[in-house]
């Protein structure tokens, strides 16, 4: 096989409002949570259900600006990104790892599922050729996260 892929679909409700950060560059971050349910009935004829919950990141300006405007608590969403994972040191010295869905900087695909946001909410789909600000830099790791350094504080959100 000559390459890999890295790609997440998910189709998932918020379960709080999205938390949107600046870097010391100016950059807008969005993250949120969707949770995912599987439904099934056991051996017994019960209806279980199991929920996973996502961490979501998104490095994109553009779809920043639609989560920022549009995304809620409860809204439905569609979205693709891919799996990345951060290292930190917290600041009891321990090494944390976290596993988020990230939609960087040239990749990835948002779209709002249910009623709640405006009429004018559309999905932001940088895959269909939609590119990003005029000033956004470039660098040969597009898409991945800013280093660590680059946010306001040392916790990661």
């Amino acid at each position: 096989m000559a390459g890999s892929v890295n790609k997440v679909v998910l189709v998932g409700n918020l379960g709080r409002d999205p938390e949107i950060r600046h870097t010391n560059a100016g950059k807008k971050i969005a993250s949120f949570s969707i949770a995912t349910s599987d439904v099934w009935k056991d051996t017994n004829g019960q209806r279980q259900e199991k929920t996973e919950w996502h961490r979501i990141v998104v490095f994109n300006p553009n779809i920043a600006d639609f989560v920022e405007k549009f995304i809620h608590k409860g809204s439905k969403v569609y979205l693709e990104g891919a799996l990345q994972t951060r290292k930190w040191t917290d600041n009891a010295g321990q090494e944390r790892y976290v596993t988020e869905v990230v939609i960087g900087h040239y990749k990835g695909e948002l779209v709002l599922l249910d009623s709640r946001g405006s009429d004018d909410a559309m999905g932001m789909d940088q895959s269909a050729g939609m590119s990003p600000d005029a000033g956004w830099d470039s660098t040969p790791s597009a898409g991945a996260p800013a280093p660590a350094a680059d946010f306001d504080d040392e916790i990661p959100f």
